[in-house]
Order: C-alpha cells, then structure tokens, then sequence
C-alpha cells in the first residue's frame, strides 16, 4: 500500500482533530493527547502536530510506503521536506517523537476473539 502523506501545524488540536475527522469521515488512528494525530485512509496519511507558531503550515509531505526500508527524508527545490517510510517506520517514529499514542475506540475494532 501506498498513500500519500501530508503533515499540518495546528493551534488547537481538539478543535482540529473534530473537524479533520469530520473532513476524513473518521476519527484518528493515533493520538497522543494536546501533541499529535493521525489519520490512515486508502490514499491518504494526514498528520496534525501542535505548534501554535506555525498554524496552518505544512510540516512535511512524502509517501507512507509499505515496501519502503527504514525512513527516508529530503528536501524540494522550494525548502519542504519529504518523507518516505512504512507503516511500521511510523508508528515507531510517532512513539519516539510524541510518545505512545492513545487509540480511539472504532466499532470494529471492539469485537475480538
């Protein structure tokens, strides 16, 4: 799977994670309470970070790619980073940097054997 992976600055996560979430049709994959969340569709890897100073930017872009090795990171012509990683690279990335996300609860998830 290959998704395309956008990373914003936000002033209020709560405010931001309500209305992605609704933007997305989801809730997040992960959350690290007032810090960070993220969203995994089909196409898509959406990141939200606090950081008030920089509202509305965009941190990075790039590419979650599952058959990448390890991360990968440069910079464009024009000053933003680029990211290519796996799945698993960035789950690992989330608890290093914002530390160990919080779950949301989805219907599906709730039944196990």
């Amino acid at each position: 799977m290959k998704r395309f992976h956008i990373a914003l600055a936000v002033a209020d996560m709560d405010a931001s994670v309500a209305d992605y979430s609704t933007r997305l049709g989801q809730p997040p994959q992960a959350v690290v309470i007032d810090t960070y969340a993220m969203w995994r569709t089909d196409q898509l890897n959406f990141s939200i970070r606090r950081d008030p100073a920089h509202a509305g930017q965009v941190v990075q872009i790039g590419f979650e790619d599952d058959t990448a090795e390890g991360f990968a990171s440069d910079t464009d012509v024009n000053g933003i980073e680029w990211q290519r990683f796996s799945t698993l690279e960035q789950d690992l990335r989330i608890i290093t940097t914002f530390g160990v996300p919080v779950h949301p609860a989805v219907e599906h998830e709730l039944i196990r054997n």
